[in-house]
């Protein structure tokens, strides 16, 4: 039986407004940046007006995006609540797919802002095989203590007492046609900001790191850890961390050349060194893996995974010839794909914005 898996960062599907700009440049939009706002009523009906205006085209991208994974259970990252996640499935995603993810779930996590990790999920499989959602766990309320994680290089921003996931780790048991599979639904910390005379990624390495070690410990608890590998599970979500990247180098009157890259160090490696899970993703060839384009002017930037669907053993070993698939027809203009790679945008895409996110879609055809 065949199930499609899929995960999507959306960003920042909120129902609230963000005033904090008036008062802090750094999160006011640069579009008000270029008038006088004389007054902080002012400045809320004017960031009220652009977050409307800019919100509908986004959202219809997104809702592109995700009718092309055209998956059975969807892996959401950055939803605000369960009344933005029905909003926006009621206003953009049944214009696209009908009324296909009657099942959600959505637990209040750590984030500051209260973007969220969610999952949508079909009653039936494209084959017709019930999906039954038999248990779901946050794990947001673990801490440092409790998994005897803490350790110098975290003390420079936290305690012990603190909790490890900025967001939540998700764990969700199914049963797809009677068979079981358990996700591990996760956001992991962001790459920023630098800190102490260090880059935003490895200042806060720590904090993916024990994240990562969380993960792990939570699934060889669940499962045994001798027992594990034959089990079948995946972890999916932004865990905002690469083990390679494509640096892109030149410019548009010269040309671009794609160089790639392998990390020294990667939060990812807890994961992965030993063969605890696969990344499938590593199917596809090396310049053709990136789920994100980062660039902070043409100095820095580069191509890179940063959204994961990790298969247990058990699970890649039964779908050796399933390949990804990265929704790319989101991205704004100024993602610079490698040759042969270019994609048809979505209608209205922007040079910047609007856009579906700017992180691409992943899904996989998995039989479980």
């Amino acid at each position: 039986m065949s199930l499609r898996l899929a995960t999507f960062n959306i960003e920042n599907l909120m129902s609230r407004f963000d005033f904090s700009g008036f008062r802090n440049n750094l999160k006011q939009d640069r579009v008000l940046r270029l008038f006088d706002v004389k007054s902080e009523a002012e400045y809320q009906r004017l960031e009220e007006a652009r977050t409307i205006a800019h919100t509908d085209d986004t959202r219809q991208m997104s809702a592109l995006a995700i009718a092309d994974c055209d998956a059975d259970i969807l892996c959401l990252q950055e939803a605000d609540n369960m009344a933005a996640l029905q909003a926006f499935e009621y206003g953009y995603l049944f214009r696209m797919v009908g009324s296909g993810y009657r099942q959600k779930y959505l637990i209040e996590g750590n984030d500051s802002r209260g973007i969220d990790v969610a999952v949508l999920v079909r009653e039936e499989t494209r084959d017709g095989q019930k999906i039954e959602c038999i248990d779901v766990k946050s794990h947001a309320a673990v801490t440092y203590a409790d998994f005897d994680l803490f350790n110098d290089a975290l003390a420079a921003t936290n305690v012990p007492g603190d909790r490890v996931f900025k967001r939540d780790c998700l764990e969700l048991e199914f049963r797809i046609g009677g068979r079981p599979l358990t996700l591990f639904v996760v956001h992991f910390k962001s790459m920023g900001p630098a800190r102490e005379g260090l880059d935003g990624r490895t200042a806060t390495m720590p904090l993916r790191m024990a994240e990562a070690a969380a993960v792990r410990r939570i699934i060889e608890t669940r499962f045994g850890a001798d027992t594990m590998a034959g089990k079948m599970f995946a972890i999916c979500g932004d865990m905002n961390d690469y083990q390679e990247r494509i640096d892109v180098l030149g410019d548009r009157r010269n040309g671009y050349s794609f160089v790639p890259r392998q990390e020294t160090q990667s939060a990812l490696d807890i994961l992965s060194h030993d063969g605890f899970v696969e990344n499938t993703m590593r199917r596809r060839p090396e310049l053709d893996r990136w789920t994100l384009f980062h660039s902070r002017g043409p100095e820095e930037r580069h191509l890179c995974q940063l959204d994961y669907i990790w298969l247990s053993p058990a699970l890649a070993e039964r779908n050796p010839a399933s390949v990804p698939e990265i929704i790319r027809a989101g991205q704004p203009y100024r993602t610079i794909f490698p040759k042969g790679q270019e994609v048809e945008r979505y209608p209205r895409t922007g040079w910047d914005r609007p856009k579906a996110s700017d992180h691409c879609p992943v899904v996989i055809s998995l039989n479980v």
